[in-house]
């Protein structure tokens, strides 16, 4: 069963002092299971986003210790900032990560809701996905009239809190009011502009974001309220869904800027907002000059990004993930006021960040792991890695082939094939270590109790299982790496003729692959108790093994033959 993960997303109303903010953050830290990834503070906007992950009921009692600690550092009634707020924990947003629903996460961001209106007497409002009144839906209805409309705001019984006291209180004057939701993932995005006006990034985001400007009679600015039969006022929807954005002046910086919510990057991702406000911008006689991430990302939205701009520039898709993200960095200028580490950035990456792999050695230090006296890395992991090597050579010759003078018009042909290539080279990649976690298991497996009929029963079912996994695992390199052949098959016929033998030596490390893993696959198939298990993966094997030699005498004769 997948484990499920919830992120967790509450801005403070501190961006100034480093001390406090460090301290509201890492008290997540204290709940085991959670892990803090980011911290990012505005100065100029007085407000830190602080992101952190784990499962549900820990992300509560995290979230819940963090408003806490805020409500004890921040005080409301001293605050001033670019961006609108009422509470020391602003909001208080929970995103489904793995494993869980939007409703089901709903249900977690009302518990603490309840938690913190009952136990830290803050008044607390749902939005979002975990609303309770249509009304409450949007945030900007919540957080109408901001800290400073407090006292008015929980006066009026139709916008009585959720949870919490429903009066303006000494406490809640310093505390404010807190708004938690459950909602899809959030992109929080600025877009720097070459001007100090905020009114003229403010008519850039009226042109952009979803709900547009309001229609006016004559004067687009000054002019009279145009309004519906029921009174409400008429819209110019703006070009782009599910974006919501404002014009701001960021002191810091000394521009404006223009500061996206992007609701639903599926919708409206981030280079799309970015390339439409680039084009508004250039009609109004701006420049955008770059822009800034607050917060993280998926891998996802970066690689999309790099692939959007790698295409405007003709240029092959099969290229590794680092020179997406790098190429999408510079595209949209996310290093244009301070320098963007992705390792900081991406959900994944940080996520990932502290975990040992082989694959992130260098080559002398995974050389000396497996020279050295333990078991693993073995066979296995070697043969997925050369496998990675071989496919590696053929995606090379497909960019190359790509990116040669004088057939431009044939690089997204070569594109696929550099694509198709790059999807084995990262499957087999992570074949190298989990053949190696293979073997571990094993080894666990020998390694429990055996003091009683259940325990020894158990230890067999384990070790069992764990031989069965092991040889399924150098099969998927034997599969992956034979059908990875066809990469350098269609480079030898109809790539750059000047690396011919780079694809047969291709061809060469993927027809070791497959031989490796078969070692391997028989090695481990003779250990496992059932046989009708065993006899259909050798089965496989055999198949795979022999179409794997039929293919390597075919390219060495046809790169003899064109040599």
């Amino acid at each position: 069963m997948q484990k499920q993960l919830i992120e967790c997303v509450p801005n403070i109303s501190e961006g100034r002092d480093l001390d406090k903010i460090n301290e509201i953050a890492h008290i997540v830290e204290t709940v085991e299971g959670v892990k803090l990834l980011d911290i990012d503070p505005g100065a100029a906007t007085n407000r830190t986003v602080i992101t952190f992950v784990g499962e549900p009921d820990h992300v509560v009692k995290a979230a819940f210790l963090l408003i806490e600690k805020a409500a004890q550092l921040i005080d409301m009634s001293k605050h001033s900032g670019e961006h609108p707020r009422f509470g020391a924990t602003d909001v208080c947003p929970m995103v489904p990560i793995s494993g869980i629903s939007l409703e089901e996460t709903a249900t977690y961001a009302h518990k603490l809701g309840e938690m913190v209106g009952n136990k830290l007497n803050i008044p607390v409002y749902l939005y979002e996905k975990a609303a309770q009144k249509d009304e409450r839906v949007n945030l900007a209805n919540c957080r109408a009239g901001e800290y400073e409309g407090l006292a008015n705001k929980l006066s009026d019984p139709h916008w009585k809190p959720d949870f919490g006291p429903a009066e303006y209180t000494e406490k809640v004057a310093t505390t404010g009011v807190t708004a938690i939701s459950a909602r899809d993932f959030l992109v929080a995005y600025n877009v720097n502009l070459n001007t100090t006006s905020t009114r003229r990034a403010n008519a850039i985001a009226f042109d952009i974001r979803e709900a547009g400007r309001v229609k006016r009679e004559g004067n687009p600015i000054t002019g009279k309220k145009m309004l519906d039969a029921d009174g409400e006022p008429l819209r110019v929807p703006g070009k782009l869904k599910a974006v919501k954005g404002i014009g701001w002046f960021i002191d810091e910086y000394g521009i404006a800027q223009i500061s996206y919510n992007l609701t639903n990057i599926s919708i409206t991702s981030m280079h799309v907002a970015f390339d439409e406000t680039c084009k508004v911008a250039l009609e109004r006689g701006l420049r955008v000059t770059g822009s800034e991430l607050i917060g993280l990302i998926p891998l996802k939205a970066m690689l999309d990004a790099g692939d959007y701009f790698l295409k405007k520039q003709n240029r092959s898709l099969g290229v590794s993930e680092a020179e997406k993200i790098k190429i999408a960095v510079k595209s949209l200028g996310l290093d244009d006021l301070k320098p963007f580490n992705p390792q900081e950035k991406i959900i994944e990456y940080v996520l990932n960040s502290g975990k040992k792999q082989l694959v992130d050695l260098t080559l002398t230090d995974f050389a000396d792991e497996t020279a050295g006296e333990s078991m693993a890395p073995g066979g296995g992991s070697i043969s997925a890695y050369v496998g990675t090597l071989g496919v590696s050579l053929g995606t090379m010759v497909a960019n190359l082939s790509a990116h040669k003078a004088g057939w431009d018009d044939r690089w997204e042909e070569f594109s696929e094939w550099a694509e198709k290539g790059q999807d084995y080279k990262n499957k087999l990649l992570a074949l190298v270590d989990e053949d190696t976690n293979a073997f571990n298991h094993i080894i666990a497996g020998f390694r429990m109790p055996k003091s009683s009929e259940e325990e020894k029963s158990a230890r067999v079912e384990a070790i069992e299982n764990a031989t069965i996994y092991a040889t399924e695992v150098p099969l998927q390199v034997m599969e992956t790496a034979c059908a990875s052949m066809e990469v350098m098959d269609a480079m030898a016929k109809i790539g750059l003729q000047n690396s011919l033998s780079d694809s047969g030596v291709g061809a060469l490390c993927a027809r070791t692959a497959v031989y490796g893993a078969y070692f391997n696959v028989r090695i481990n198939a003779k250990d496992i108790k059932n046989r009708v298990v065993a006899d259909d993966l050798l089965k496989r094997a055999k198949l795979t093994f022999d179409k794997t030699i039929a293919l390597e005498n075919e390219m060495i004769a046809l790169i003899n033959e064109k040599i």
